[in-house]
């Protein structure tokens, strides 16, 4: 049997990393292939996972932990998926504060998994944003320098950078972050894509494709300050039921919860990670996005959705204390139901700290 194509993509949260991952499947579709995909996080409810399989996609979830600490839900999720659907290539897509997934998740599975998967290399995606501000060492980059030093380790293991989002960056801008990264990382190359117009993926998907000699950059993590800088973020995952006597706008319900949130979270002065939100109604669904503190609430998936009664998910990556998270979550889902004069009705609502990252495996040299 032919070996799975193993294409795992990292980066921080909000880096757009299910957008990429979804325009890669479908470029891998059109070529003929089969594909299934990977979700993670420290939790179940995953908007992620919804919105990837309301796209038509085959999905597996592994939750409760990352890849690095879940190593064998992984491949036995990856191993399901074959089971059931035989892809040619498999999509990870990783937790956002994840790193040294090199020596924890890549070089397991070629030691260990050598004649089920071929391991691309392994791309990580620049969220600019924040990047910007962390790759100046800005006094004020939005989280602390133990979320920075993750963020900046995530660049340092890539076997290359993905530089996301040039549709909306100038090119001064552009220019600035590859100089920024390049400083940095001299020998890692940077790739220039848009996730959103598909701008530079025919060289992502050509470079994905390649075969040869790729993790072998060795790297020191400290894990206390890695843990310290996942425990900054309170996560928040929350499922709900919207309903109304009459009909309101799916689109607008999810931008009016997010951009509350936005607004509440400025107040505390809590900066955002992440914020994403996904309504289910009337056959389709409607996905929205917040990526700082500083952006525009997105639509990045419009319904155009007329309904009364719709299934909600909200995720919620911020730096404030989870049970203030939750408080300010529940807040804003109830004042944007208000002005609809719909009602919502909580089924499951996880909020926490990540704990410790432990890793199953961890290679931290090149292993046959």
């Amino acid at each position: 049997m032919a070996k799975m194509h193993f294409i795992m993509i990292g980066g921080f949260l909000g880096a757009g990393k299910t957008t990429t991952i979804a325009r890669l499947a479908r470029t891998f579709q059109e070529q003929g292939l089969n594909v299934g995909i990977v979700t993670n996080d420290q939790a179940s409810d995953l908007v992620d996972t919804h919105n990837l399989r309301s796209q038509g996609f085959e999905v597996g979830e592994v939750a409760g932990a990352c890849f690095c600490c879940n190593f064998n839900e992984l491949t036995e999720t990856a191993s399901r998926l074959e089971g059931a659907h035989q892809p040619d290539v498999i999509l990870a897509e990783p937790v956002g504060s994840c790193t040294d997934l090199i020596a924890t998740v890549v070089r397991p599975l070629r030691h260990f998994h050598q004649d089920q998967f071929s391991v691309a290399p392994y791309g990580v995606i620049l969220k600019p944003s924040h990047g910007l501000r962390i790759l100046r060492n800005e006094a004020k980059a939005g989280f602390s320098p133990q979320a920075a030093y993750i963020f900046k380790k995530q660049l340092e293991e890539a076997d290359f950078v993905i530089l996301n989002r040039i549709d909306e960056l100038s090119v001064d801008v552009a220019d600035e972050l590859s100089s920024l990264i390049k400083g940095e990382f001299p020998e890692i190359p940077v790739l220039r894509t848009s996730a959103l117009t598909g701008q530079g993926f025919e060289a992502l998907v050509k470079f994905l494709q390649q075969e040869g000699k790729f993790g072998l950059r060795s790297m020191e993590v400290d894990y206390d300050v890695y843990a310290e800088g996942e425990a900054e973020l309170g996560w928040l995952n929350s499922s709900l039921v919207v309903s109304s006597a009459q009909e309101f706008s799916l689109d607008e319900l999810l931008q009016g919860i997010l951009g509350r949130l936005r607004d509440s979270l400025v107040q505390h002065q809590a900066e955002t990670a992440h914020l994403k939100a996904i309504g289910m109604a009337e056959g389709t669904h409607a996905v929205a996005n917040l990526i700082s503190s500083e952006t525009e609430v997105e639509l990045s998936l419009p319904s155009e959705c007329q309904t009364k009664s719709a299934e909600v998910v909200v995720n919620a990556r911020v730096a404030i204390d989870p049970q203030r998270l939750e408080e300010v979550v529940a807040t804003a889902i109830a004042a944007a139901c208000d002005f609809y004069n719909a009602v919502p009705q909580f089924r499951k609502t996880q909020s926490f700290r990540p704990g410790r990252p432990v890793p199953t495996h961890r290679f931290a040299e090149v292993v046959d």
